[in-house]
């Protein structure tokens, strides 16, 4: 069987209006047990005291290194296609457009 064969058979994937527009998120809380991963997406916004999160994903140890590994391949492509991602200075912690202080979740 070859790949276009294996894609045509594969998962069908539904994506509902209402999930299709998104959130917008600025910040990533990753943390793990020994069975999961859990990644809070939230938005800061400047003048605000609290990150709202927006969304909770949990994975199995399995799936975030896949997770992992298919976010490498597409920031390289993405790099080769439109140049480097720049990231500003900040603290290498967490994923934050701008400095947060003391945050709560």
């Amino acid at each position: 069987m070859n790949e276009n064969e294996q894609k045509q058979q594969g998962l069908q994937i539904e994506l509902t209006p209402d999930v299709a527009q998104g959130e917008y998120v600025n910040f990533a809380i990753i943390t793990h047990s020994s069975s999961d991963f859990i990644v809070d997406f939230a938005r800061v916004l400047p003048g605000l005291p609290k990150a709202q999160v927006k969304s909770r994903v949990i994975l199995a140890p399995e799936h975030a290194k896949r997770l992992l590994g298919a976010l490498q391949e597409n920031i390289m492509r993405y790099e080769r296609e439109y140049g480097a991602i720049k990231l500003p200075q900040q603290s290498p912690r967490t994923i934050a457009p701008f400095s947060t202080g003391k945050g709560e979740a």
